[in-house]
């Protein structure tokens, strides 16, 4: 496991096993003779903790480092409440851009939801190529343009589109437009 790898589980498994067991930061700071401020710093993975640390760690827990040093399984279900969703784009006219959840490498996957006033037109730069995104009109007319090709599609309808070119999405309608959008990031080689 390389430096960032050992940061990363350290960080995720700290987290875990502090909330497992109920504790504050201020608690566990206490149990295992470690500042507050270095365990904040280490749980947000902005520390390399040395080996003492990571001892006192493990003592405080009472488990052994090999458990420190472990990645935790991801959770089966990873709910996304509202107020955890970043809205990321704002239209001139109302509409709004918002990241409602994602997936880290490999799978490299946002889900997006997206509202377009009539009038209102977001561009986007190419991504990564190799991006695909999929959207779903929900409600409205939306107007999708990548390169010279052009498609309208009203509520109901799907598209798979290329997202490694420069594209629009644009509401030519007099309705607002509504849809859901996921963009599919290929891993980095």
């Amino acid at each position: 496991m390389d430096d960032q790898g050992v940061v990363e589980a350290v960080a995720a498994r700290t987290r875990a096993l502090r909330k497992e067991r109920g504790w504050s930061l201020d608690a566990l700071s206490v149990r295992a003779r470690i500042s507050k401020g270095v365990l904040v710093a280490l749980e947000n993975g902005r520390s390399n903790p040395n080996l003492a640390t990571l001892i006192r760690l493990c003592d405080a827990f009472a488990v052994p480092l090999t458990t420190l040093l472990q990645q935790p399984p991801a959770p089966l279900l990873q709910p996304s409440p509202p107020e955890a969703h970043s809205v990321l784009w704002n239209g001139p006219g109302g509409g709004s851009g918002t990241l409602l959840t994602g997936a880290a490498q490999p799978t490299g996957a946002e889900l997006w939801h997206w509202r377009l006033a009539p009038g209102e037109e977001h561009r986007s730069e190419a991504h990564l190529s190799g991006t695909v995104e999929l959207l779903h009109v929900l409600r409205g007319s939306l107007t999708v343009t990548v390169a010279d090709q052009r498609a309208v599609l009203g509520a109901g309808h799907g598209l798979r589109m290329t997202g490694d070119r420069p594209h629009s999405y644009a509401n030519h309608g007099t309705e607002p437009a509504e849809y859901t959008g996921v963009v599919l990031v290929p891993p980095h080689r």
